[in-house]
């Protein structure tokens, strides 16, 4: 009986020790996913220092989540980890699209494969958002510019022809990338089309203008 009663002690040890590990983590994905969001609002608002540094506070979360849970791999890969790597990915490939950097790789983000590219899926609706912004403000080549890069990551994407369980239900954002940047498509063409029709009414106006 003293055998049992050592042996359950000493498992009971490690069920503490990996419960305070699994409630840091999730305390640390929350914390994570809400500076990846403070993030892309900045971008949006072209406040790029503020989206620097929830960037720069993200990426130390990261870097505590991939030590704290060194020990514990199942946890890392757990739905909820993975969801806030996600967004940290899509976050900080956002930032660089905007600001047309080139794109931080999976190992320097700290991320798995079909991690990030579920990331770069996403990151499809920001562009969307970012895109109609720009047709806004009156700055089709910069909306040009970001559809272009939506069609790049469209593109990839389809390419990525493997199981669900290989890249984490990524065909399915696939499709939702495909949709956006449609949708996209024919927003700009709509827009662009209208100002090449004020240009010419423009146009026409001066000529009569003249003539008066």
């Amino acid at each position: 009986m003293h055998q049992i009663e050592e042996i359950a002690e000493h498992i009971r040890l490690l069920f503490d020790a990996r419960t305070a590990a699994r409630d840091r983590a999730l305390a640390q994905a929350r914390l994570l996913t809400r500076h990846c969001a403070n993030a892309i609002r900045a971008i949006h608002r072209d406040e790029q220092l503020l989206a620097q540094e929830h960037l720069a506070e993200a990426q130390e979360l990261v870097k505590t989540i991939r030590n704290n849970l060194a020990d514990y791999p199942d946890l890392f890969f757990a739905g909820y980890t993975q969801d806030a790597l996600k967004e940290y990915v899509e976050a900080r490939l956002v930032y660089a699209l905007a600001e047309d950097q080139d794109l931080p790789r999976p190992e320097q983000l700290g991320v798995e494969p079909a991690t990030y590219m579920q990331g770069l899926a996403e990151a499809s609706g920001e562009m969307r958002r970012r895109c109609l912004d720009k047709l806004r403000q009156g700055q089709s080549l910069e909306a040009e510019r970001l559809l272009g890069l939506m069609d790049d990551i469209f593109t990839v994407l389809v390419t990525m022809d493997y199981p669900d369980a290989v890249t984490g239900g990524l065909r399915r954002l696939t499709d939702i990338a495909r949709a956006v940047t449609e949708r996209t498509r024919g927003d700009l063409t709509i827009s662009l089309g209208q100002e090449q029709l004020e240009a010419k009414l423009n146009r026409l106006e001066e000529r009569l203008s003249k003539m008066d």
